[in-house]
């Protein structure tokens, strides 16, 4: 079983370490350098060794070093979705972060072990709503006398303990590409959404995609009282939005997109939903990361866009399609700093692991909070 993350420090990268977070940072053994040819046949080698056994997934911004080893890559879901597709497979090795890895053990077989080749890969966003945090806000929902009209919705960049919370309380998870459907679900239910832990998704399917006023969201904020919010503003709202944001979308500024727009006629401007409003309004297309990769592919051959997603996928982009103009939206660097924790020398020692009959690193999801888990992805799965 894995240390329940809920009451665990925040640390950013680099500063400071806690025995508890930071477990996994180090590989053990000697190992090369991810540029050492003999690091990449090490992992062919491992691989090839286990054979069917293990089941490689890979998250669009992993790096390329990693990504060459997975059988599948994908959004966060549709690797969790495949890892449940592969039921023969009795290791999951999954490249990505830890709420992640913590799906595909909702959604596998009890026979399989998923494993985190990092287990300090985790979720800036995820993290900004805790288990207790959000037991808290419920209960300012019921002290508001509203609780009743409230449906929750998580998105799927969450913990296992939130999509249970959520789960418990009748309501559903979504993602990117399905975030209104499930919104229109959810309203269909109650008059009131409470949405987890992403504002910006949250206020840009609301106000984009549904029609509502921007007046309609309030944000609660988990380290004020209340919310820093009267009874009487969390009555009146119909969404109400976690304080929660992703810290490589949320980097992107409307003085990013126009400066773009001066140095390179006729951009398309194409960035994520995670992005703030006012940069959402100011771009020319908003999708997944999935719809992102079929709109470049779909593009003609000469043109320009400026991409507002993590680095590692915009440069993937760009390599796939050399006939087009394909660059970063903001000119600063942005690595998703966890995601890249899943280095080369991580995957290798896994691999090796596994080929020895050790298990390193398994996400383990307890059974309870799994199964309310499991009814909220469930729902989403059901969505019309």
């Amino acid at each position: 079983m894995t240390t329940p993350v809920r009451d665990l420090p925040l640390l950013l990268l680099g500063a400071g370490s806690d025995p508890l977070s930071e477990r996994g940072v180090d590989c053990p053994g000697d190992l090369p350098p991810a540029s050492d040819p003999a690091l990449v046949e090490r992992a062919r080698a491992a691989k090839a060794a286990l054979g069917d056994r293990v089941f490689v997934l890979g998250h669009h911004y992993q790096r390329d070093e990693v990504i060459q080893f997975a059988d599948v890559t994908g959004d966060s879901f549709k690797l969790a979705q495949q890892a449940a597709a592969r039921p023969d497979a009795p290791y999951i090795v999954f490249c990505g972060v830890h709420f992640m890895a913590e799906s595909a053990d909702i959604l596998t077989a009890p026979h399989q072990r998923v494993v985190l080749p990092d287990l300090a890969a985790g979720c800036s966003m995820a993290d900004m709503a805790t288990f207790d945090q959000v037991e808290e806000c419920w209960d300012a929902l019921e002290e508001a006398g509203i609780a009743g009209d409230v449906v929750p919705v998580t998105y799927m960049n969450s913990s296992a303990d939130i999509k249970g919370f959520v789960g418990r309380r009748g309501g559903v998870v979504c993602t990117s590409s399905n975030a209104k459907r499930a919104l229109d679900w959810a309203y269909a239910q109650g008059s009131k959404v409470l949405f987890l832990p992403d504002q910006h998704l949250g206020r840009n399917t609301a106000v984009l995609e549904m029609g509502f006023a921007l007046d309609d969201c309030v944000v609660y904020n988990p380290h004020r009282p209340n919310g820093g919010l009267t009874d009487e503003r969390l009555r009146d709202a119909r969404m109400i939005l976690w304080q929660g944001h992703c810290s490589v979308h949320g980097r992107f500024s409307k003085a990013s997109v126009d400066d773009v727009r001066e140095r390179v006629p006729g951009v398309t401007v194409l960035v994520h939903p995670e992005c703030r409003h006012e940069v959402v309004t100011a771009a020319d297309m908003v999708g997944s990361t999935e719809y992102i990769i079929k709109a470049l592919d779909a593009a003609p051959a000469g043109s320009s866009w400026a991409i507002g997603t993590e680095l590692n996928l915009v440069k993937r982009l760009a390599g796939a399609h050399p006939d087009k103009n394909v660059m970063f939206l903001d000119k600063a660097v942005c690595f998703c700093s966890t995601m890249n924790r899943i280095d080369l020398p991580h995957l290798v020692w896994a691999l090796e692991e596994l080929v020895a009959g050790r298990v390193p690193n398994p996400v383990e999801v307890d059974a309870d909070t799994a199964r309310h888990a499991r009814a909220a992805l469930e729902q989403m799965l059901a969505l019309p």
